[in-house]
C-alpha cells in the first residue's frame, strides 16, 4: 500500500490577488487544472537532467517518476515539495487562514481522524504556521440543491450520515480545544440538519457554508436558525465530490493530460499499478487582512494505492 499526497503549490500568480465576488468557476476545475499545471512545472524543472543525459524517462518522454516526485516513508509526494521555500511573507497576526476539508465518498469514515491530522499537518507545514482561523468540513453525500430554496432545505434534511458526521466532529473538537483551530465550520447543512447537529455536539459550528447556485436564496428557516444560534452563513461554489476516482486516475495516468505515474493497461507499461482510492482534499487560503488580498492559496489531496502483487 502506498499513500499518495498530491499538491498544487501556491496557485496565486503574479503577486497577491484582489478578492472578487464568487463566480461560476467551480473549485473542482480550479483544483484539477492546478494539479496538472504543478505536475508539468515539476517535470519541466527536471528536464535539464534529461538534456544532460543524466536522467531517465518513463517511456513517454517525461522524466521518470522518481525524478520529480518524492517518497517519504510510505507516502509518495506528487510532485516533490520544496519545503524550504514554504511560508508566508508577513507576521501571523496579519492573516486570516481558512481551510476547507472535503471527505470523499470513496474513503472509510473510521479513518477521518487520520485524514484531518494529515491534511492539517500539510497545510500548516506549507504555510509555516501552527494554527488556522477557520476549518470548514464538507461531508460526502450532503449537498444543497433544488429548484427553490424551500425544496433544497427539505431535501437536505435527509442527506448524509449523522452518526458518522457527529463522530468525525469530535476529532475536530479536539483540535479546537487544543487551540490549533480557532473556529469550526460545516458545509451544506440546511435548517433541519443543522438544528439536529448542534444538539449533538459540544462545540457548535461557527460557520455554515452553503451553495445556493441552484436555489438562488438562503432558505428563511436556515437564515432564522443561523441568526438565533449566532452561526455565520457563507456561500461557496465548490463541487461536493471534488475528486472522483476516474478523475484522479486520469490525472496520474499515461494520457495526454496525465502525469505518467500510473501504468496503463499494457503489461509492459511503466508506472504504478493497483486500486486507487481518493480519500480527502483540503483547500487553504491565506488572506492578508489589512490589504484585502490573498497571498497564498492551494490544495493538497490524499489517496491510497493498493498495489497489485
Amino acid at each position: 500500500m502506498t499513500r499518495i499526497i498530491l499538491s498544487t503549490g501556491n496557485i496565486v500568480s503574479g503577486g497577491p490577488s484582489i478578492i472578487r465576488k464568487p463566480g461560476t468557476y467551480r473549485s473542482n476545475l480550479e483544483f484539477t487544472n492546478s494539479l496538472r499545471s504543478n505536475f508539468l512545472a515539476a517535470q519541466q524543472d527536471y528536464a535539464a537532467a534529461l538534456q544532460n543525459g543524466n536522467g531517465e524517462t518513463n517511456g513517454s518522454g517525461r522524466p521518470a517518476t522518481d525524478v520529480w516526485t518524492a517518497k517519504e516513508d510510505s507516502a509518495l509526494y506528487i510532485p516533490r515539495i520544496d519545503w524550504a521555500s514554504a511560508g508566508l511573507q508577513e507576521e501571523r497576526a496579519q492573516y486570516e487562514i481558512t481551510v476547507k476539508l472535503f471527505f470523499l465518498p470513496t474513503a472509510p469514515p473510521e479513518k477521518r481522524s487520520e485524514y484531518i491530522n494529515e491534511a492539517l499537518r500539510l497545510v500548516t507545514k506549507e504555510l509555516r504556521l501552527e494554527t488556522v482561523d477557520l476549518l470548514i468540513t464538507s461531508f460526502p453525500g450532503v449537498s444543497f440543491e433544488g429548484d427553490c430554496e424551500w425544496e433544497a432545505d427539505k431535501i437536505n434534511a435527509t442527506m448524509g450520515n449523522e452518526e458518522e458526521e457527529v463522530n468525525t466532529w469530535s476529532a475536530l473538537e479536539a483540535l479546537h480545544e487544543q487551540g490549533k483551530v480557532s473556529r469550526l465550520g460545516i458545509a451544506e447543512f440546511g435548517s433541519d440538519k443543522l438544528q439536529r447537529f448542534i444538539g449533538k455536539v459540544k462545540v457548535r459550528p461557527a460557520v455554515d457554508q452553503i451553495n445556493i447556485k441552484n436555489c438562488c436564496n438562503v432558505p428563511p428557516p436556515l437564515a432564522l436558525l443561523a441568526k438565533d444560534e449566532n452561526i455565520e452563513l457563507l456561500t461557496h461554489g465548490d463541487c461536493t465530490d471534488i475528486l472522483p476516482s476516474g478523475t484522479l486516475r486520469e490525472l496520474l495516468g499515461q494520457g495526454l493530460q496525465g502525469a505518467g505515474v500510473l501504468a496503463d493497461g499494457e503489461d509492459n507499461a511503466k508506472g504504478l499499478r493497483g486500486d486507487l482510492k481518493p480519500e480527502w482534499v483540503v483547500k487553504y487560503t491565506a488572506f492578508v487582512k489589512d490589504r484585502g488580498v490573498i497571498e497564498n492559496k492551494g490544495y493538497f489531496a490524499g489517496a491510497e494505492l493498493v498495489e497489485e502483487a
